[in-house]
């Protein structure tokens, strides 16, 4: 019975190390260009700071360069002209799939979100 219990617990330990093993840190890096006078309201994101990280959790590298391009979604047209964002996966800067270190360089709307100051 004593058997048991320790192979029990030791499979609760196994399961719980091996779920926490896969999810590593991915932090995006913001770097926001302001329309002209819009400076105090386009950096609110980064408490008030042209630059700022956030943290998430990632499975992988390709996960984490997904949420760094989602990051380069611009609403706020009139308001940011700008953002430039990078990425680091578990400690290691990642890249865009052409190399390039700023992943709004390959972000679908570029043209149609960024540089549409009034």
């Amino acid at each position: 019975m004593k058997t048991v219990k320790l192979i029990g617990v030791a499979i609760m330990v196994l399961t719980f190390w091996s779920g926490t093993v896969a999810a590593a840190t991915c932090e995006i890096q913001y770097t926001r260009t302001a329309c002209p006078g819009k400076e105090n309201i386009s950096y609110k994101k980064c408490k008030g700071k042209a630059s700022c990280s956030k943290f998430k959790e990632a499975d992988s590298a390709d996960q984490c360069a997904a949420m760094a391009t989602k990051s380069c979604a611009n609403k706020r047209l009139s308001i940011t002209k700008s953002k430039v964002i990078n990425a680091v996966f578990d400690g290691n800067a990642i890249k865009t799939g052409a190399g390039s270190d700023d992943f709004c360089t390959e972000y679908a709307n570029t043209a149609t979100e960024f540089n549409q100051c009034g």
